[in-house]
This record gives C-alpha cells, structure tokens and sequence, in this order.
C-alpha cells in the first residue's frame, strides 16, 4: 500500500496525469468518488495515518484554511469591483449614447367632431403626420381637407386606432437603430468565435471567465441593456396586452435569438446575454482554479422545482399584462443594471439580491424568472448543436456531472427525460479526463442501462 500511495504522489506532481489516473481510480478500484485532488490527499492520509491532522506535503491544516479564506475574500472582492464597474462604466457609456426612454405610451384622449376636417384633427392632437396618413388610409394631400366623419369611423373606433398607432410609432422612434444594427453585428462575430472555440475545446477556466466579461463590457456596458433576448418576449406580451399591437421589429429580433438556440443550443444565452454572462462569471468567482466545485457552498435546485416556478412566473406576467396592462418585470428588469436611469428603488433590491445570489446558485435570473429561457428550453431539444458523450470512452467516472454548475450533465449522461437548461459552458468538456464529451451536431446516444447506476450528483456542487 505504501508503494501506491508514493506512485500516487509522484503522479499528482504532473497537473496533466492526475484526472487521468483520477477516472481510473475510482472506475477500477472503486475505493470512493474523487471529484478533486485534494480527496487523494484525504485517502492518503486514511491509508497512511488516519489519525494525522496535516494536509498536502506536510502544510498545516491552518494554513490551507488561510489559503482558503484568501481565495474567498478575493472572490468577493472580484465581486464587488465587477459591480462598481459596471456600474460605473454604464453611467458613462449612456451618458454618451444618450436616447430616449422606452416605454408604452398612455392612450391619448382625442380632441373630436365628425365635422373637423383630417388636417385640423391631426393638428389639435398633436398627432405625427405619419400616424394621420396611416389611421385615415390617407392618398394624397387633398385627402387632409376630407372630414373625419366621411370615413364612417366613430370616436371609439378612432381613438382605437390612433392609440394602437402612437403605441407603433413610440416603439419605432425610442430606437436607435444604428447602435441595434452594431449589437447584432458583434453579437454574430463573438459568437461565432465562441462557437469555433468550443467545438476545439478551447474552452477553459481562464477563457470562459475572458469571454464572459469581454460580452459583459461589448453587448451590457457599451451597447446597452437593450435589446435582449428576454426583452423580445417580456416586451411584445407587454405590448400586446397593453394595446393589442405587436411591434414587428421585435418579432424579427426574437426569430434571430430562437434560430441561434436552435442551431447551437442555448450558445446565445450562454455567451451573448449581457445578463446571463454576469450571472456567470459571478458564480465562477466563487468556484477554486480548475472551476470544479465552490469556494463556498454552491446549490443546484431541483430542475422540477425551478421550472415550476419559472412556469408560473410567466403565466402570472402574462394574466396581468392582459387583464391590467401592467408589466410586472419592468420594475425588477435586471438588465437595467446597464441603464441605471431606468431603476427604482425596488429594481435595485431586487437586482442586489440577484447578484448576491448568483455567486451560490447557478444564473438564479435564467433558471428562475426568464421568459426567453424558458422558451430556450423547449426548443433546445430539438437543436442541431449540443453537449453530447461518447459512451465508448465514457467510464462513468460523474466528474462533469461534480463539475456541472447546474443539473443537467447529469441528466445528459442518463439521458433523462427532462434535462435542465444546458447552456453550453463547457465546463464538462474541459472537466472529462477522457475527452469523452464534445458539443457536436446530431441526436445524443444512449447509455447502457446499467453504466451510470448508483451515480449521483449531492444538492451542493463539489
């Protein structure tokens, strides 16, 4: 036994041996799961001396402690100056773009008689000439000199259509339309970078965390909290309930956000959402170098019970917008942390909480609240590129299920029926000591029944 334990020092010197021989151990010895290379260190110490109280190569127990604490409060450091940044940089960055408020115009109450004629209409109400020429169906000038009463509308069918118009043009004119077409521009180009990079497995600790905050500072910082994934669907319900209009553009938007999950599962929300990537790398803070388990306790919800909610969240918000025409999300939009003008007070509890939050529970807004995740989810079944495992050199060894930040490499290893949003992180590929998972195009494969029998994954992330 001694000989094994010094072979298994020797091996943990080389960094590029150790996952390797990790796997083996625990598939053919089957003596305890390791998920880390400081279990080694407890088997040794078991094997050796179970009544030793020192830690690796002889350090005191006290100064991995402090080693530990170190690496905490850097976490919470790199936290907090994340924030301030943001924070900061946002005020400059709207600052200078400047742009006008989006909101969903109140209905206007008209100025009204059947003998007025169309010119004197639009003019009392302060109305676009665009919006009178679209409401009247107007051809040409001497249309205007028409009555309003000649084209057999009533007050109430008229107020109906300006209002539903205003709400169109409000839409419209609160864009900057430049600065969309540049954020779809770079949103292509990052992503398509990012893509390449993880169909190489290029992807690891240090990258992900570069790439996340590089589309923080692009898609949230410089270009904006609008538009978003999220938005498309929060504001054409909104929208829609509010004035029975749905606003076009927004329609486009959302078909090139759902394409993208469909082609490369859920890859916008993981890398190009100015939202998601801070939730991210928040919780990467929080993790140790290798990006395996937390620093601190890190939680992985039940996928039934944050489904559920997310579920419920979006029913409620819809009911409402339509019954009351409120937009309940407007108040705690989180991607108003990139426009803080935009906050209340309630807004900035809620945002607070949720950043807090997102260094122990994996992206809490997604999972939880987002309306776009959730439609992500469902069409992220049927997407052409996705995380996938070769069982042949798979050996069940769970390690990208230890590493996952949240449930669902567990559930692709079983093939479960209901997996949880995978956002293509790589953190698995990067993890697998037999480079048994790759994210590649094609339907996922099916274990053998018995291959992953017994495993399984605690609540809190190791």
């Amino acid at each position: 036994m001694p000989k094994f334990v010094a072979y298994l020092r020797k091996q943990l010197t080389n960094q590029s041996k150790y996952p390797t021989l990790m796997c083996e151990y625990v598939h053919n010895c089957h003596v305890k799961e390791i998920t880390d290379i400081s279990n080694y260190f407890d088997i040794e110490r078991q094997l050796v001396n179970p009544t030793a109280n020192s830690s690796p190569l002889g350090k005191p127990d006290q100064e991995i402690h402090m080693k530990n604490g170190s690496q905490i409060a850097r976490a919470f450091l790199n936290f907090a100056g994340l924030i301030f940044f943001i924070i900061a940089a946002s005020y400059i960055s709207n600052t200078l773009w400047g742009g006008k408020p989006e909101k969903i115009e109140a209905d206007t109450h008209l100025t009204y008689s059947q003998e007025m004629s169309v010119k004197t209409f639009g003019e009392e109400n302060n109305l676009p000439t665009e919006i009178t020429k679209s409401v009247f169906g107007l051809s040409s000038k001497e249309d205007l000199m028409k009555t309003v009463g000649s084209f057999n509308m009533d007050e109430a069918m008229l107020t109906e259509k300006i209002n539903k118009a205003l709400a169109l043009y409000a839409e419209e004119d609160s864009k900057d339309w430049q600065k969309i077409a540049a954020k779809f521009a770079g949103w292509i180009i990052f992503l398509f970078v990012v893509f390449r990079m993880t169909r190489k497995k290029q992807i690891h600790p240090g990258s992900r965390k570069v790439l996340y905050l590089a589309s923080i500072i692009l898609f949230g910082v410089i270009l904006g909290a609008d538009p978003s994934a999220m938005g498309t669907i929060k504001d054409a319900i909104a929208l829609y309930g509010a004035k029975g209009v749905i606003f076009p553009p927004r329609m486009v938007a959302l078909t090139v956000f759902l394409l993208m999950v469909f082609i490369a599962n859920k890859f916008f929300c993981s890398w190009g959402c100015q939202l998601g990537t801070l939730q991210d790398l928040i919780f990467r803070f929080n993790r140790n170098k290798k990006d395996t388990k937390g620093l601190l306790p890190q939680y992985k919800p039940p996928f039934m019970l944050t489904n559920t909610i997310r579920i419920t969240f979006l029913v409620v918000f819809t009911i409402i917008a339509f019954v009351w025409a409120r937009d309940i999300i407007e108040f705690i939009d989180p991607f108003k942390i990139y426009k803080l003008s935009a906050l209340t007070y309630v807004g900035w509890m809620f945002i607070s909480i949720l950043l807090i939050v997102s260094l122990f529970i994996y992206r809490p807004w997604c999972s939880l609240f987002c309306p776009f995740g959730l439609a992500g989810w469902f069409l992220e079944k049927i997407s052409i590129y996705k995380i996938k495992v070769d069982y042949d050199k798979c050996v069940a060894c769970g390690m990208c299920a230890k590493a996952c930040p949240n449930g669902s490499m567990e559930a692709i290893l079983k093939q479960d029926r209901a997996i949880p949003d995978c956002f293509a992180c790589s953190t698995c590929i990067d993890t697998c000591p037999q480079e048994a998972i790759d994210f590649s195009k094609g339907k996922r494969t099916k274990p053998d029944i018995d291959k992953f029998k017994g495993l399984s994954t605690k609540n809190i992330a190791e």
